[in-house]
């Protein structure tokens, strides 16, 4: 076989249909954002059981320039309402609240260095601490965005 002839054939076998299609297989991770009434929210993946938390915008602004963070040491067994840490801002000290119950798997280690973090981007990159919960049925009493928004407006009147 000539060598022009066996490049033919292999770009023609190259190039041969499949016997199956080829699929992309993708797995998805279903992530929901809920809020307390003390101003925290959590996003849970449902992937790792594990939830992301931090303190609302309006939190935020109604602290002031935030000066000192205080969180749990990762392994540290929380429940539902109870004390996560705290929060020091030029106007006040304030409770930190965990939404859900179950163990801390990591906190934001940036805080201890910046904790303005929390004013610049609050539901972002100012995230608390990631919480492996141990009963995420405990997100169904959390509140939506929509009633978060209604809870805020209500106390502002």
């Amino acid at each position: 076989m000539s060598l022009f002839r066996a490049s033919f054939v292999a770009r023609r076998v190259l190039r041969a249909p499949r016997a199956f299609p080829a699929r992309s297989w993708a797995v998805r991770t279903l992530t929901t954002k809920k809020y307390t009434t003390a101003h925290e929210w959590i996003i849970y993946d449902d992937a790792t059981s594990t939830g992301t938390t931090g303190i609302t915008d309006y939190a935020q602004s109604s602290l002031g320039d935030v000066v000192f963070v205080e969180l749990p040491a990762p392994g540290s067994e929380l429940l539902a309402g109870e004390p996560l840490g705290a929060v020091e801002s030029v106007k006040a000290a304030s409770d930190i609240y965990s939404p859900v119950s179950g163990t801390v798997e990591e906190v934001n280690e940036i805080l201890a260095s910046e904790p303005g973090l929390l004013n610049k981007s609050p539901e972002e990159r100012g995230w608390l601490a990631r919480i492996k919960m141990s009963n995420p049925a405990e997100m169904d009493e959390l509140l939506t965005e929509e009633a978060y928004k209604a809870h805020c407006e209500n106390e502002e009147h």
